[in-house]
């Protein structure tokens, strides 16, 4: 089944969520866009196609995943990409989205997304799975910079400088997240002002928000709580250098109520829209 190609992505959207697909479905327009988790779609066993079907006939939306592993050596999974495909389809998706880390190995697969060292042979591999990817899906995709809790030795770059050595090998396109911009400041003592310096403006095709879980002597990207103020004060200045870019609330665990979302997002809006009246 397929759709008309959906109204473009702009303004702030929510993440789907199952507990939340039959409220959205019944308040239409409750969001400006959806992004839905191509993951749950993808496998037979997944969720029922059908109610997405009525979310895509409601609301433009975006596919993001989370099992390519893109920096991994394993060979992409071909079969995996021709489904990711079929769903675009289906979905008429405006973009889809990957993370630039590697999350398993032969069999061997993590619960994490794993970070990459900044090396120029890395990025280069890198780059030649997304044109693979790219080649297959028949589509430009968007890669998301992904937080970490560990450095390598073997590192010749900052992330920044990394990630803009490979989407213009790539000519692919950033999901810039801002949560893991400040997690990384935290964590690694990175410069998130240095890092969007590095970025080609050109390049930012969407910003995520989400909220962190706070261990104290570190912070864990668990997408659990409502977007943090130093966060919220990262994105405006982030705004200042990538306006008018669609921006998603991400919150995936300890699930509140649609409302919850739907706030979050409205504050994302004001910060969006006065920017770019400026």
């Amino acid at each position: 089944m397929s759709h008309p190609a959906p109204h473009p992505i702009h303004g702030v959207g929510i993440g789907l969520r199952t507990p939340h697909i039959t409220q959205l479905i019944q308040q239409p327009d409750s969001a400006p866009w959806l992004e839905v988790l191509s993951d749950n779609f993808i496998h037979q066993s997944g969720l029922d196609l059908h109610l997405l079907d009525m979310i895509c006939a409601a609301y433009p939306v975006t596919l993001h995943g989370v099992n390519l592993s893109l920096g991994g050596t394993t060979p992409l999974d071909t079969d995996y990409l021709q489904a990711l495909k079929q769903l675009a389809d289906r979905t008429q998706a405006a973009w889809i989205s990957e993370h630039a880390c590697f999350c398993h190995q032969g069999a061997a697969q993590s619960h994490d997304l794993l970070p990459l060292p900044y090396t120029a042979d890395t990025a280069a591999h890198l780059a030649g799975r997304i044109r693979q990817t790219q080649d297959c899906l028949g589509q430009r995709i968007l890669i998301e910079n992904v937080s970490a809790y560990l450095t390598y030795k073997s590192s010749e770059m900052s992330e920044g400088e990394f990630l803009a050595e490979v989407l213009h090998q790539a000519d692919c396109d950033l999901l810039l997240d801002v949560n893991n911009l400040y997690v990384n400041q935290r964590n690694l003592g990175t410069d998130p002002h240095a890092f969007i310096r590095a970025i080609p403006r050109e390049r930012v095709r969407e910003i995520h928000l989400a909220g962190f879980a706070d261990q104290g002597d570190i912070l864990i990207d668990a997408h659990n709580n409502p977007v943090a103020e130093p966060v919220w004060a990262l994105y405006q200045q982030v705004l200042h250098d990538f306006p008018d870019t669609p921006t998603l609330i991400e919150w995936d665990n300890d699930l509140p109520p649609l409302q919850t979302l739907l706030a979050q997002a409205t504050r994302a809006a004001d910060l969006y829209h006065q920017t770019s009246r400026q």
